[in-house]
């Protein structure tokens, strides 16, 4: 089986200086994603790479044209109506809005911030596949450290949890490909894709960062956060894509979730 690699980009309003204590108009939370989101498609249209955007149905609602253009190349999914706030029935509402704009199916779910949800509630909603889990410790958010790593069946849903390494469980997300060098990243990948049958390894980001987030004073984010931001983490997603590209086959997880079903 050849080597897969899955980019995954959780499309939402930018809150996140909320949680900094910055507030930050809902049309500028929007704009901070927007611009980020194009940046990152112009990439992979330069290098034929298919991506899955899991999408709040709010930002979709806002660009709805830019979510239909999205669809004609890679996969939308389901990331909650709202990102700061969120309702079971949200799980029905998102789906069937981001159906009606986009007018394809929608088979996907992640919550945001990777938070817990009802599995039971995923499956009623119409999802054929959750991308929710987070098996790490997450200090201040979480702690899945002993969740599986492989992906799994639950209530006739795939769970295809975010990929860690092995022992270590050094995580493919958007912290680590900011603050380590890339030679890990792709050190991790390696060791994912050698020690796991499904030889698949899935990372996500978030529009946003892709767009220069640096200024303390009007977003508040700690260095961790915002560093490398723009252009530099623009091209460092380039160098890993060229990197990968020769290595295996770039899908998205509707494309796992049939050959799982398969």
């Amino acid at each position: 089986m050849k080597n897969r690699f899955i980019l995954s980009f959780d499309v939402e309003e930018f809150d996140t200086p909320l949680d900094y204590g910055k507030a930050l108009p809902m049309h500028e939370q929007m704009q901070v994603s927007e611009i980020g989101l194009r940046r990152v498609l112009d990439l992979l249209t330069r290098y034929e790479v298919k991506a899955t955007f899991f999408t709040t149905a709010n930002f979709a609602e806002t660009y709805p044209d830019l979510m239909c253009q999205i669809a004609t190349r890679h996969e939308v999914a389901s990331h909650g109506y709202y990102h700061t706030t969120f309702e079971i029935a949200d799980l029905k509402k998102s789906k069937d809005k981001l159906e009606q704009i986009i007018q394809k199916p929608i088979i996907g779910y992640r919550m945001a911030r990777m938070a817990k949800v009802d599995e039971w509630e995923i499956a009623q909603a119409g999802y054929q596949y959750n991308s929710s889990l987070h098996p790490i410790y997450l200090p201040g958010r979480y702690n899945n450290f002993f969740k599986p790593r492989r992906p799994f069946f639950l209530h006739n849903v795939l769970q295809i949890p975010a990929s860690v390494t092995p022992l270590i469980r050094f995580p493919m997300f958007w912290l680590s490909f900011k603050n380590f060098p890339l030679w890990m990243i792709q050190w991790a990948a390696r060791w994912i894709l050698w020690a796991d049958p499904e030889k698949q390894v899935n990372f996500y980001f978030h529009p946003w960062e892709f767009t220069d987030v640096s200024d303390q004073a009007k977003f508040g984010l700690p260095f961790y956060v915002s560093r490398h931001s723009k252009q530099r983490i623009l091209d460092k997603l380039e160098h890993f894509i060229r990197w990968a590209k020769p290595q295996g086959d770039f899908i998205t997880f509707a494309d796992l979730y049939q050959e799982f079903k398969a």
